[in-house]
């Protein structure tokens, strides 16, 4: 019998242009899991399809090192180490951690802060942020309200758990907001009297009594001084 092959799956990931607007580290997770995905194994394999996913002054530059010299990348590691020499930002992991040790939710949704903080923490890879302190932040950034207290009730481990609980207590939340404005009590009267009345229909109901009976007191002005003209 022939063994089965394992079946492959080809995601297609978005083009690296080595333009500031790109994240090269976001570049190369989705790179990552497109490899694997696809079970390519063979190094110069894993090469050629991350050189095939670069565009503009990215794919120039790949070019022209590999015309220089055809073994400039001599496995995958290593095309990544040049191309991060050459056009990651200056800085960018210390600007990345700053920026996670100060994030805050503010006006945000907890599912957009959440993935704020996935983006920068992916962000940091030569040093990691460790776990515990993941959570911390994540945590503290919250707004005040029922989610960041339902969090700080329970013991968290990292920060996937941290999120997904957080997600799951805010769209509990606005489950029940959802339910309580669209469900309304119904009147109720009591059987043996009379229903009651709405106060400007009463205010109303009087104000019109008033107007007839004003209105037949001139009437009956009118017909006595006619008849004493007669």
């Amino acid at each position: 019998m022939h063994s089965r092959r394992p079946e492959t799956l080809k995601i297609d990931i978005s083009k690296y242009r080595g333009v500031e607007e790109d994240s090269l580290l976001r570049w190369f997770v989705e790179l990552d899991d497109a490899i694997r995905a696809r079970r390519i194994d063979d190094g110069d394999m894993q090469v050629a399809f991350a050189q095939s996913n670069l565009a503009g002054r990215a794919k120039t530059w790949a070019l022209g090192l590999k015309l220089h010299d055809p073994y400039a990348f001599g496995s995958l590691e290593v095309f990544k180490s040049r191309l991060r020499q050459t056009f990651e930002p200056p800085r960018a992991e210390f600007r990345a951690r700053t920026e996670l040790l100060k994030l805050k939710q503010g006006k945000r949704a907890v599912h957009a802060y959440a993935q704020h903080t996935r983006h920068l923490t992916s962000c940091i890879s030569s040093n990691p942020v460790d776990e515990h302190t993941l959570v911390s932040v994540f945590m503290q950034g919250l707004a005040d309200g029922p989610v960041k207290t339902h969090l700080f009730r329970l013991e968290l481990d990292s920060l996937e758990q941290a999120i997904s609980i957080a997600e799951q207590e805010d769209f509990s939340l606005r489950q029940a907001r959802a339910s309580s404005t669209s469900y309304r009590q119904p009147r109720r009267y009591d059987n043996g009297g009379p229903e009651p009345m709405e106060l400007c229909y009463v205010e109303r109901e009087g104000s019109l009594y008033r107007l007839q009976e004003v209105a037949e007191m001139q009437q009956m002005s009118k017909d006595r001084t006619l008849r004493l003209r007669v």
